[in-house]
């Protein structure tokens, strides 16, 4: 039996890395690290102009880190401060012509991301354009609902801390356990994006038990990637290399890594279907073959 597993796991896992790198996975995940980095700030952009409908008007780089908590600190604190820097730039004089703009280029990282996905599972796209591009357009719209609905959870948690330690004592003891919901919910947020994502994005249709396994692995070498990615930072200085750009590189790479991995994880999901696709025809054809020799011998 774990033989079997193992043997299975190595068939698999060898498919995807090999089916990665026959398909240049690394030039498309460079593909999705570029154009997310150049979506990322027209995103918030237009995710700002969508949170004030919501009376979401200040922004704080307190309240932009916790949206950004899940990435390494040395990420987290310039990119915060850039983005609060955008948005108060850009609070100044919203055009509705610019939150078109922005959500437009915003949804060309989507479109980087279709591209990906369709590679791993090994599909190709015969949808028309249009719906591809409106289709993107609603998941940036749907993206930027989700982080409004994320930075009132976020921000919010640590007022009601401050009001529970407040108004009740043996509130304090669990107050680790309590901050630890904050992480969960970005997890779940997470998990929720990912399984949208690898069920619509691409062309063909997936079951969400066939999406599953390559979600969990993502989520998993994501979060174990950025802390090897965190403590590497620490022990080499970029600005010695890239001198003011350290902090663009520093992005770009860990984008580039975070990339890889999902697209990593999309190849998984396909080679998981192929194996098995494949041994459910091997078994249909085995008891085809059987059938054909029990009517020979009947005849016989």
């Amino acid at each position: 039996m774990l033989k079997n597993i193992f043997w299975y796991s190595y068939r698999v896992f060898g498919d995807a890395i090999s089916h990665y790198w026959r398909d240049n996975g690394s030039a498309f995940a460079s593909h999705v690290a570029l154009s997310g980095l150049l979506a990322f700030f027209p995103f918030f952009i237009f995710w700002a102009s969508f949170a004030r409908f919501f009376g979401a008007f200040t922004y704080t780089p307190q309240k932009i880190k916790a949206l950004v908590q899940l990435l390494p600190d040395v990420i987290a604190e310039p990119l915060s401060q850039e983005i609060v820097n955008v948005l108060t730039f850009h609070q100044r004089g919203v055009l509705t012509i610019s939150v078109i703009g922005a959500a437009y280029f915003a949804s060309n990282g989507i479109e980087a991301l279709r591209t990906a996905l369709n590679k791993a599972y090994r599909v190709s796209d015969r949808r028309t354009l249009l719906f591809c591009r409106f289709q993107s357009l609603f998941f940036v719209i749907l993206g930027a609902f989700g982080l409004v609905v994320m930075s009132f959870l976020l921000i919010l948690a640590p007022l009601l801390i401050k009001i529970m330690q407040d108004h009740s004592f043996f509130i304090t003891e669990y107050i680790g356990v309590i901050r630890l919901w904050r992480y969960t919910i970005a997890v779940i947020i997470l998990f929720i994006s990912l399984l949208i994502v690898h069920k619509w994005l691409p062309a063909g249709q997936r079951k969400f038990i066939d999406i599953l396994p390559g979600i969990v692995m993502t989520i998993f070498v994501w979060f174990m990637a950025s802390l090897a990615f965190a403590q590497y930072l620490t022990m080499f200085d970029y600005s010695s290399t890239y001198a003011g750009l350290a902090s663009i590189m520093v992005a770009i790479i860990f984008l580039y890594i975070l990339s890889a991995i999902f697209i990593l994880g999309g190849e998984i999901n396909a080679a998981i279907m192929f194996y098995r696709n494949y041994g459910q025809s091997l078994r249909g054809m085995k008891k085809s073959v059987d059938r054909m020799k029990v009517k020979r011998w009947g005849k016989e």
